[in-house]
Order: C-alpha cells, then structure tokens, then sequence
C-alpha cells in the first residue's frame, strides 16, 4: 500500500481531513467535529507506517498476530497501534484497523434530555 492509497481511504470517512501538524513526512487525518486524529502516516526506517486507536483489548491481540502491527510510536502504547502498510497485512485487515480507529475518536454523541 502506498501513502496516495491510505490517505485517500481514510478521507473517504465522513467529516475528515487531512492536516500536517508536525511538519513534512507526518499526515494526520481527523476529525472536523473535534479534531482528533485518528490516523498518523509517516515513514520510520524507510518503511510506511500510520498510527492508528485501538481498543486496548485487542491491541495485544493485532500485535501478538502480525509482525507488522507494533505498539504506537510516539503515542500512548496501550491505546494505539504502528501499523506497517508494505508488510504482510492486507488492505482489508488495515481498512479494518482504520474503521477502528475512525469510531473510536470520532466526537461523541449528546444525550438528549428527558
């Protein structure tokens, strides 16, 4: 998978878009609503990489199953994921991984009041 591919997938999510908080080399995709990121695509080691939430409960998993899924680099090692695009994963696994993360940052519903 190369960057043109992901980064198009991911702006595919409803009200999201692409933003360069850190500079050259780091794309981040959020949320218009709350401006969250919930992808972070950069290159580590010449290799492709996105950052990407996961439920805690299955990060472990992700990373005990693929090679290519390691704790996030630079981020909060419980909640996200490095994620390796020219590695063994498929493009659904990684679509999957995306999904993901896109609901697990996106802004958070108002309770209506009774």
């Amino acid at each position: 998978m190369n960057m043109k591919d992901i980064v198009e997938h991911c702006l595919s999510y409803p009200d999201s878009y692409e933003d360069h908080p850190f500079g050259d080399g780091w794309t981040a995709i959020r949320h218009k609503k709350n401006q969250k990121i919930f992808a972070l695509i950069f290159r580590l080691d010449d290799r492709l990489c996105i950052n990407l939430k996961c439920d805690p409960n299955h990060a472990g998993t992700l990373r005990d199953t693929f090679a290519d899924v390691q704790p996030g680099y630079h981020m909060n090692k419980e909640h996200w994921n490095m994620v390796y695009l020219d590695g063994e994963l498929s493009k659904p696994d990684i679509y999957e991984m995306v999904r993901e993360s896109y609901h697990l940052t996106q802004p958070k519903k108002l309770k209506k009041s009774e």
